[in-house]
Parts: C-alpha cells; sequence; structure tokens
C-alpha cells in the first residue's frame, strides 16, 4: 500500500516515513488553483499534539511533587507519546488506523528545519494549505476539564502555557494561541491571565468546553473582567466525553457521540451565557465558539428566542432576543455541515457570516477542512468570503498584515 504524490511522483510507502508535506500535497495544489496565496488566510482553530513533546514541556510543571509524579511514569524525552497525568479518550478519531497521519507523526524527520518539533510541523502545514496566521491549541490537555484533580489542570495549564511562550511561539511569529485556562479553579484561571496575557503571541485565552460547571457563576466574573479590560478573546472549545457523560454513554457508536457530543456542551455553556444576560455584563468581551460546527446555531437561536417571548421575567438583564446577542458572537467554520446548501445559506444569514464566521480547519484531526470549503461555497461573494477566510479574524485578533497586496 502506498501513497503517492501527483506533483512530485514521490512515493511514500505506509510504515516507512511520514511528512506533513506530502499529506497535505493536494491541498496545496487547491490553494495554487485557487490563488488563495493572494488571500489572507487565519486558522482560528488548528491543533499539535503536546504529548509527543511531553517530556520537553513537562519540564515547566512548576509544582515539584507533580512534576516527580509525571517524571515517574518514564515520560521524560521528547517524543513523550504518552503523559500518566492525562486519561485516555475512549474513541476511533483515526477511523480504525485508516487515517495514517496519526500514528506515522512520530516518524517525521524535522530537525533540519528548527529547533522546535512542534513549530516545525505547524509552519509546514500552515505552508501547505496557505495559512497565513494559525491559532494553536493542544489536543489531549482539553479532556482536562473533566479532570478528577484540580490541581492537575491547573500545573498543566500553567506548563502549558510557560512551554508555548518560551519553546514554541517565539519560533514563528504566525502561530498564536487562546491559552488554555484552567476553568475549574476559578482564581488559578485568573492567575494564569495575569500572568500571561502579555506573552508575544498569546491573543486571548480558551475554555475546553467539556465540563459541568456552570460558565455564568460569580467566581468566573473576575476572569471574564480582566479578559476584557485587556482586549482580548474568549473561546470555548468543543468536545466530548463518552464516559462520564450519562447521556452520551448511551450512544454505541464513536459518530454518534462525535456528532452529538462536540454540539452538547456548547448549548448547555451559551444557553447559561445567554439567559443569565453574561453579554450585558461584559459588553466588549469577544466570544469564540469553537469547533462544533454551525448547524446547531439556528435551533438554538429560535429555541430560545420562542422561549424568552413567553417568559422574559426569568432572563430580566436582557434587553434584546436571545438570538440577537447570539448574532454578535463569533464562531468557528469546521466542521462545517454542507450536506444541504439551503440549510448552510440561512444559517449563514442567521450568524451574519460575513462578519462574524471565521475560518478553522483544525488540522490534523480526521475531520479537516481545507480553505477552499469556505472559498467554494457558492452564496458568498468575494468580500464575504475574504472576511471569513481571514480579515475578521485580523481585526478581532490584531493582526498586522503580512504582505502589502492582502
Amino acid at each position: 500500500m502506498s501513497q503517492v504524490d501527483l506533483g512530485a511522483r514521490r512515493e511514500v510507502r505506509v510504515g516507512e516515513s511520514h511528512d506533513t508535506r506530502d499529506v497535505l500535497r493536494n491541498a496545496r495544489r487547491q490553494a495554487v488553483e485557487r490563488g488563495l496565496d493572494d488571500v489572507l488566510i487565519v486558522d482560528v482553530d488548528a491543533h499539535h499534539y503536546e504529548t509527543e513533546s511531553w517530556g520537553e514541556l513537562s519540564e515547566y510543571i512548576e509544582d515539584p511533587l507533580i512534576r516527580h509524579q509525571n517524571d515517574a511514569g518514564g515520560v521524560t524525552g521528547l517524543r513523550g507519546g504518552a503523559a500518566g497525568l492525562l486519561f485516555p479518550q475512549i474513541g476511533n478519531q483515526d477511523i480504525s488506523g485508516r487515517i495514517t497521519r496519526y500514528r506515522l507523526r512520530g516518524l517525521e524527520q524535522w530537525e533540519q528545519d528548527g529547533d522546535q518539533r512542534d513549530t516545525v510541523l505547524v509552519r509546514r502545514a500552515m505552508d501547505m494549505l496557505g495559512i497565513d496566521y494559525q491559532v494553536l491549541f493542544p489536543t489531549p490537555m482539553l479532556s482536562l476539564g473533566l479532570h478528577p484533580q484540580t490541581e492537575i489542570e491547573v500545573a498543566l495549564a500553567r506548563a502549558y502555557a510557560r512551554w508555548l511562550g518560551e519553546r514554541v511561539l517565539p519560533q514563528e511569529p504566525r502561530i498564536k494561541s487562546l491559552l488554555f485556562l484552567p476553568f475549574s479553579t476559578p482564581e488559578a484561571a485568573l492567575r494564569l491571565v495575569e500572568d500571561f496575557a502579555d506573552t508575544p503571541g498569546v491573543v486571548g485565552f480558551m475554555v475546553t468546553a467539556t465540563r459541568f460547571r456552570p460558565i455564568h457563576h460569580n467566581a468566573y466574573l473576575p476572569v471574564y473582567r480582566a479578559i476584557e479590560e485587556r482586549g482580548m478573546s474568549l473561546g470555548f472549545h468543543a468536545g466530548y466525553a463518552w464516559y462520564g457523560d450519562r447521556a452520551l454513554e448511551s450512544l454505541n457508536r464513536f459518530m454518534s457521540v462525535h456528532a452529538i457530543g462536540f454540539v452538547q456542551h456548547h448549548l448547555v455553556h451559551m444557553t447559561n451565557w445567554v439567559v443569565n444576560g453574561m453579554p450585558e455584563r461584559f459588553p466588549n468581551l469577544d466570544v469564540i465558539w469553537i469547533e462544533s460546527g454551525l448547524a446547531w446555531l439556528p435551533f438554538l437561536m429560535q429555541r430560545l428566542d420562542h422561549e424568552y417571548e413567553m417568559r422574559t421575567s426569568e432572563a430580566p438583564l436582557l434587553r434584546r432576543l436571545p438570538s440577537e446577542y447570539m448574532r454578535e458572537m463569533y464562531y468557528t467554520s469546521q466542521p462545517m455541515e454542507r450536506s444541504n446548501l439551503e440549510a448552510l445559506e440561512m444559517t449563514f444569514k442567521m450568524i451574519d457570516a460575513p462578519n462574524r464566521l471565521l475560518y478553522s480547519s483544525d488540522y490534523p484531526h480526521w475531520d479537516f477542512d481545507v480553505p477552499s470549503v469556505i472559498y467554494d461555497l457558492p452564496f458568498l461573494d468575494e468580500q464575504a468570503k475574504r472576511n471569513i477566510l481571514g480579515a475578521t479574524a485580523q481585526r478581532l485578533f490584531d493582526l498586522p498584515p503580512l504582505r502589502a497586496e492582502k
């Protein structure tokens, strides 16, 4: 079995080697054919596997006992691969091994292009996809919202912030981050904002949405205020928990969990955010809802408007319909549901997509979207495409232009 590079006619045998530039060869071709190298593209949701550099990252754990607990598991090399402080997810993200880049990433040769592995691999993906800026998120750490030891979430969030700020972001100014917040401990989340908001490359902060604590609780208000006062963004990144979530535990297929799980927590958090008047309390805080697609938004807009019009007394802080507040938030595009273009077009209208939708690839995950997914939509005009692909994110994060023509 082989993967053939149709451009350079170079054959890569599965199990022998791996190169991001081979995997994304067709994406590069699409970008060139559509002239996307002349369009500013900001990828607002992409990932790396921080556990592949766990030995390096774990050196930044500040608590000596937690660092000892980590090191005692034997994960001290550059390519840690697994981390005893994290618990595994259940599921088949690689579709039972058919997506080979998951298991072959460790074979990729990178040393000739830099002295930090994550930076090199991310830069290669950006160049092949035609990305100008990329907002980078961790992957296994997104499960920390359900970790039974909240001190582990705090320790790893701070270690990740220090490691990313010292080892990754300085190597490539095109890489940005919404830093992971240890949200289970509000005081620690506030301290992380205060300590790392000025780190070059940090454009905001991120809460992994897979958790069961109400985000409108008064304990979190100082965190939101601190982010708002700094003119930065707050993102809620979706995820799933097949175990520990009684509703999802009743599902017997991963595709079912993936379809519902990435939306479920956002439905709850968005409802709490709007109904409890958080947009009125923090009117200058830009909120981004990440990696849950778009199909859930018309549903929730209509449901909340319907309920509010009959029970306005239960949402006394609201001055407008819930859907109007939702229309002023930001959403990342991936995974964009495209099976019904008429429904998708209506969704774009309901969320003011030309001004509020942010392109995201979610690379290197199995269901990632290349920029042409946005560019090829038949109902968008040229300016709307440019806004979604990068211009809106450029304004949101105050990113400098990389080329005069963009």
